[in-house]
């Protein structure tokens, strides 16, 4: 799982994933960690296309008594998002979204302690993250909250991302449940954002190997 990335600036967002300069002047956090402000990219709720939109990691669901929760929902594995309480909702109504970062980190253990990892992409450019935000309303003030999720996959079987994490020692090294983020491809935003449920879900797979370019990260504080 992520729990630190670090965002693009407004004009690579712009530019990679067309929501057009009309869009509102936004601040969000340049490091994300779990209910940060960030920014995501979901299908426009009015007049089509795209829009930008800034909210907490980690999603509110419909439900919550209040925004704050006493439990993490910064990362959703994919495998639980039709059955789990939080997300189900979010799942069906098609409420995709993809969460722009120039990298993320992760922390490997195979010295025997912690060491973080920073991830970029090889070509340079930002990734795009598989999502999943919802819109929560305050009965009390009526205040909006907008809030997203990151989806995750098995890793497993990943040569790289199955490196990270610390490791169960009383379990074997295919049953750690490893996790990886999933990339949303420039090419495939559309079907992601806009596709059927089935359409959507062929796309959560974990990043290729040569995606990557990855190695350790210099002074990261501790989370």
């Amino acid at each position: 799982m992520c729990n630190r990335y670090e965002s693009p600036q407004a004009r690579e967002i712009e530019r990679l994933w067309h929501v057009g300069r009309d869009q509102p002047s936004r601040w969000w956090d340049e490091v994300l960690h779990p209910r940060g402000q960030g920014p995501f990219i979901r299908r426009a709720r009015e007049g089509g296309g795209r829009e930008l939109v800034v909210g907490q990691w980690g999603l509110i669901p419909w439900f919550a008594p209040q925004a704050r929760l006493a439990y993490s929902t910064n990362n959703a594995r994919s495998e639980e998002l039709a059955s789990k309480a939080s997300y189900k909702q979010p799942w069906a109504r098609g409420q995709r979204c993809i969460i722009p970062a120039r990298s993320f980190d992760e922390p490997c253990w195979e010295t025997g302690r912690n060491v973080w990892w920073r991830f970029r992409r090889a070509d340079g450019q930002p990734w795009g993250l598989a999502g999943l935000w919802n819109t929560w309303i305050d009965r009390a003030s009526g205040e909006v909250h907008e809030s997203y999720t990151m989806l995750t996959i098995n890793a497993d079987q990943h040569p790289l991302m199955r490196r990270m994490h610390k490791p169960d020692p009383k379990l074997a090294p295919d049953q750690q449940d490893k996790r990886s983020v999933i990339a949303i491809e420039p090419g495939d935003v559309p079907q992601w954002l806009e596709g059927t449920l089935d359409e959507a879900r062929a796309l959560l797979r974990a990043p290729a190997p040569e995606l990557f370019d990855a190695g350790p990260a210099v002074q990261l504080p501790a989370l």
